[in-house]
């Protein structure tokens, strides 16, 4: 039986890591969405829609692996227009939230943080070794899960803050427009790959 060659190779592993990721991503969207309408937090709220859509993206890639670098391209600047999902969502909420500012439950943040944290973490480190495989499409779902870590800090930050220093809405509104802020970047980043990889194609 013939050997694949090593580019057949990388694709398999980099199918099987980016199956796993996508699965990781909606199963803790499901946990972090019902905690964030549990406890009325809006810097939840967003991460869980980012979630859902990191496994969008994750799954895009799996269907567009092996394709041509100016269909990638094209893919790549769709994923960059669904990064901003989050951000948008997270404007709406935030909107509601200053109509209503309830503080949050500072555990249940905290600890839901945490969690999301250790999940990102894991899909970052998962995805670090192919970041620059395929182009536009790894590069955004390893940007997603690097700035969803760090959004993860802050929700836990949000989490300390509200329990210990000032109990107010106002720590998690103000991750919440963070993690709108940081994915706007990651979609500007993004739609430059992607659109460097149309030049290059044509």
């Amino acid at each position: 039986m013939d050997e694949k060659v090593p580019g057949m190779k990388s694709n398999d592993a980099l199918r099987r890591v980016v199956l796993l990721v996508a699965l990781l991503n909606l199963g803790y969207f499901g946990v972090e969405f019902t905690v964030a309408l549990a406890i009325g937090s809006v810097s939840l709220f967003a991460d869980s829609i980012d979630f859902l859509e990191d496994a969008s993206v994750n799954l895009l890639i799996l269907l567009a692996l092996g394709w041509s670098m100016r269909a990638r391209s094209r893919v790549g600047m769709a994923l960059a227009l669904i990064l901003l999902v989050p951000g948008l969502a997270t404007l709406w909420t935030a909107w509601e939230k200053f109509n209503s500012p309830v503080p949050p439950q500072p555990l249940a943040l905290m600890l839901t943080g945490l969690g999301a944290l250790v999940v990102n973490l894991s899909c970052a480190y998962m995805l670090a070794a192919y970041r620059h495989h395929s182009g536009s499409l790894t590069r955004a779902a390893f940007l997603s899960a690097r700035n969803d870590a760090f959004a993860n800090i802050a929700i836990i930050a949000a989490g300390l803050v509200t329990a210990f220093l000032w109990r107010s809405a106002w720590p998690d509104l103000v991750v919440g427009l963070g993690i709108a802020a940081l994915n706007a970047d990651a979609a500007r980043e993004v739609w430059e790959a992607a659109r460097e990889e149309h030049r290059v194609a044509a």
